[in-house]
């Protein structure tokens, strides 16, 4: 992204014969009234824009929840900007004039984060998918489970016998896709189970 159209098709050509799919925009306004965004790829925006710049631009997709990597070009005199923008989780800026490799590289780095981190999302949704799947009698023996309890432990403090607790583990271990309690830790840790449910109403 670029106010100068010249500069727009050049980079375009660029990562078009590196076989990179793009869309040019003039603003950073006209970027975000585009709305809905590819789930994996990376933003090319020059740090100095005519209207929202290119710091304001990274917070506007924050505050929109939309993550893509943001590579940043970058003069001379706008590096203290490009410093506060890596800060603020820019894949990278890149120092004008540049080297077409430079930029590829940077592309490139750039998409392989946005790969990571579609690949999260997607991780994260689907343990959110497979424990929304819990019974309510499940999720509170997961909470007794992940706190550390023993079955016999858990049984006391919900009232019921210690094999109800066992088969109720299994049931869990099963709607989560575990193969083991350690992978069912793990799970719950990515998705901050605990304090979800302690902070839930």
């Amino acid at each position: 992204m670029d106010d100068d159209v010249s500069v727009r098709k050049a980079l375009a050509r660029l990562l078009a014969s590196a076989g990179y799919r793009t869309e040019t925009f003039a603003s950073a306004e006209e970027l975000l009234a585009r709305g809905d965004f590819e789930t994996v790829g990376c933003i090319l925006v020059d740090v100095q824009m005519p209207g929202l710049n290119g710091l304001e631009l990274q917070h506007a997709l924050r505050t929109v929840d939309r993550q893509l990597p943001i590579v940043f070009i970058t003069g001379y005199g706008d590096i203290p900007m490009s410093v506060r923008a890596m800060k603020a989780g820019a894949a990278d800026f890149i120092t004008k004039p540049f080297e077409d490799d430079e930029l590829l590289k940077a592309v490139a780095l750039a998409l392989n984060k946005s790969r990571a981190q579609e690949n999260e999302r997607s991780e994260i949704a689907g343990i959110r998918k497979r424990l929304s799947t819990l019974t309510p009698r499940e999720r509170e023996v997961l909470s007794h489970v992940l706190g550390g309890q023993l079955n016999k432990q858990a049984a006391v403090d919900l009232g019921v016998v210690e094999k109800t607790i066992k088969v109720h583990r299994a049931r869990i271990m099963k709607k989560m896709g575990a193969g083991s309690l350690a992978e069912l830790v793990k799970m719950a840790a990515r998705i901050d189970y605990l304090r979800a449910e302690s902070s839930a109403p």
